[in-house]
């Protein structure tokens, strides 16, 4: 299993989506989830509206290829219409290793189509993910409850030769304590083509390596 940070390592919530952020998490070696909109026709990370102080994306990618371009990226589509740009950004600072997702569902067809590698949703609100046999892998997210989402559910999208992501649930403000160890008991913590995503890479790292 990899792990990312959410919106980069933050230590203050300040912190997140900017430079410093990122730059921690590359530097430990963790990849990162972020969130990718437009302004005045450029790329900038933001998860609400972008303003001048948003990081632009040429910093983002920037960072990594100094450090790892080959540490998994996970850009959340907060906006329609990015394809162009983010294929240019992704060709210019040879970054492979990534995946969109969250996008409406008429951009992520579009995105495919394009050749840019798309996840879908499965949620407890999405039992049904979308565009699923063109996706990727599967971005796995319990928004009110992670009760469904057992081992057996992820394995059953990895046998379905999927790459599946799981968002920890202190990304909703619950705790992540019985959802990681539930996790980490079972063999399929251990997949290759698993993803963690959380606010604590460092703890999850030493948790699920000892």
């Amino acid at each position: 299993m990899r792990i990312i940070s959410h919106r980069g390592y933050w230590k203050t919530g300040e912190e997140k989506n900017t430079a410093a952020a990122f730059e921690r998490s590359f530097t430990l070696g963790f990849g990162t989830e972020t969130d990718f909109r437009d302004r005045a026709g450029e790329l900038v990370i933001a998860h609400d509206l972008p303003n001048p102080q948003s990081c632009p994306a040429e910093c983002f990618f920037a960072l990594l290829s100094r450090r790892d371009r080959s540490l998994p990226l996970a850009i959340n589509i907060k906006a329609d219409g990015l394809q162009g740009l983010l294929k240019s950004a992704l060709s210019r600072h040879g970054i492979e290793n990534y995946f969109l997702f969250d996008m409406s569902v008429p951009d992520a067809i579009f995105s495919i189509k394009q050749g840019l590698r798309v996840f879908t949703r499965h949620s407890d609100v999405e039992p049904v993910p979308a565009f699923y046999a063109q996706a990727a892998g599967v971005w796995m997210d319990a928004f009110f409850d992670e009760s469904w989402l057992t081992p057996a559910a992820i394995l059953a999208h990895l046998s379905a030769d999927k790459q599946v992501c799981l968002v920890s649930p202190e990304l909703h403000r619950r705790p992540h304590g019985a959802f990681w160890t539930a996790l980490k008991a079972s063999a399929v913590a251990r997949h290759d083509r698993l993803i963690l995503c959380t606010d604590f890479p460092d703890e999850a790292a030493g948790f699920f390596t000892t």
